[in-house]
């Protein structure tokens, strides 16, 4: 018998913007997988079709007993021609990379932790949910910096994947019971924020706010959220299986 534990599901992405409201513009199948050590490690597929060009992303990223990264996959296809693939290994003091694509050729680099972080962004819209698990909601609502290191500064992660760091805010703001197609789920509400530009698209723009509703279990699965501005997204868990 496996002693390993698996969560699967499905979230689809749709537009908010007033010519395209409602109108699906991409989608992500992730699986989970939860080992008997405390170990997790996920795997997502996520596709945006619009705007253009379009991003297609393989991601494998594991985590160990403490949730700490350890290490991380990506593999992108952008417009339908590959981007670049990276491997991303997390040590005790550095993070390294090994990757490769057209515009970068081979690439290896090696990055020191000189400060306390939160997490690897590793963009699927599902690991954006599990990473609130560094909040500390004993404290009520609240807001802090949140520090991680990244394998792309871009919002869709759409360039080739390198080491970068970043420190959004990430709000804290409450609990929230909540209907989607995947079912019925008490939440914690959160909020990214990025008054301070530090993560800013190819295109100049800064990220705009972010919020999303969070499983209130240790699984901490995406159930809904939106972005504003310029981007005008929103998503929803429309299948889910544990």
């Amino acid at each position: 018998m496996q002693k390993h534990r698996t969560i699967s599901g499905r979230i689809l992405y749709t537009s908010r913007k007033p010519e395209r409201y409602g109108e699906e513009r991409g989608r992500e199948e992730f699986t989970w997988t939860h080992h008997s050590d405390g170990k997790r490690t996920l795997r997502a597929r996520c596709e945006i079709d619009e705007p253009a060009p379009t991003v297609h992303r393989d991601v494998t990223y594991s985590l160990d007993e403490n949730d700490r990264p350890m290490d991380c996959f990506v593999r992108l296809v952008i417009g339908d021609e590959f981007m670049g693939a990276g491997l991303f290994i997390i040590n005790k003091d550095t993070v390294e990379c090994e990757s490769y694509g057209p515009s970068i050729g081979r690439v290896s680099q090696t990055m020191p932790i000189d400060a306390p972080f939160d997490g690897f962004g590793t963009h699927p819209i599902v690991a954006d949910a599990y990473i609130t698990r560094k909040m500390d909601r004993s404290k009520g609502p609240h807001k802090r910096k949140f520090p991680c290191f990244l394998p792309s500064p871009d919002h869709r992660g759409a360039t080739p994947p390198l080491i970068a760091r970043t420190a959004i805010n990430l709000a804290y703001v409450g609990e929230e019971t909540v209907t989607v197609a995947a079912g019925t789920f008490d939440c914690h509400v959160f909020e990214f924020s990025d008054e301070d530009a530090s993560m800013v698209s190819i295109g100049g723009e800064a990220h705009p706010a972010y919020r999303m509703w969070v499983t209130a279990d240790d699984d901490a699965i995406f159930v809904q959220g939106g972005v504003g501005g310029y981007m005008q997204t929103w998503y929803e868990l429309v299948e889910l299986k544990r």
